[in-house]
């Protein structure tokens, strides 16, 4: 007999209905604020670009960009739970700074993405990321304007520091999760440098996507052959 599907109590019905509302609403109103930066500076200079050179450029950007933001809701959704993806939308950095630290927090407090506690810390997880986020950018810009020109001059002792940045967060978080699951990675490796090797600009979103999917394929193979 098929097991029905659970139904939401009550209390967990009203806490999804307020995570999305207000989800939405921070959603739009990110939005607005970002477009009405260019548009008050317009209204204030009394200067308008021409209709026909903002779709000319729109043409090219809108198709990569509606197609990485539907990719990226589809991928991130089910690894951050709704509230830690609204609060990743709107604050931004998901990639960087957001994913990792959901994941992270998941990860140690022994909880699995889409349970009632995995909701809960993710959603935490990524609010207290992004006012820290908050806090560092807002310290670092004060002490460190004075020496920005100078650290980041080409040819300074620091430039490679600032090439490598990424590579070493993500290699870093990486590792854990390679080691303990090594067999189900290397297909999706694999996967990830064959597609960079013919595709080297791909947007990051749709390059996870690829590679979720791909982990996914490899796994239930794996499972069917028993290999794993």
């Amino acid at each position: 007999m098929e097991k029905t599907k659970k139904a939401l109590s009550p209390s967990e019905r009203s806490y999804f209905d307020r995570v999305h509302t207000w989800g939405r609403i921070w959603t739009v109103g990110a939005l607005l604020m970002l477009l009405s930066v260019p548009t008050l500076i317009c209204l204030h200079l009394g200067v308008w670009p021409p209709a026909k050179d903002v779709f000319q450029a729109l043409k090219t950007v809108i198709p990569i960009y509606w197609g990485t933001a539907v990719v990226e809701v589809l991928t991130y959704t089910p690894m951050l739970g709704a509230g830690g993806t609204y609060q990743s939308f709107v604050t931004g950095n998901i990639t960087n700074l957001k994913l990792p630290c959901g994941l992270n927090a998941m990860e140690n407090a022994g909880v699995k993405a889409n349970t009632e506690e995995g909701e809960v810390i993710s959603t935490i997880a990524i609010g207290v990321s992004a006012i820290t986020t908050t806090l560092i950018i807002a310290v670092g810009v004060l002490l460190f304007a004075p020496l920005l020109g100078v650290i980041t001059q080409p040819g300074n002792a620091f430039e490679p520091a600032f090439t490598y940045v990424l590579p070493a967060l993500f290699g870093a978080l990486g590792a854990g999760y390679f080691r303990k699951h090594w067999k189900i990675s290397v297909f999706p490796i694999l996967v990830g440098v064959a597609v960079l090797l013919f595709a080297p600009t791909l947007p990051v979103g749709t390059l996870l996507f690829i590679t979720i999917v791909a982990s996914l394929g490899g796994t239930l193979l794996m499972l069917k052959l028993k290999w794993i």
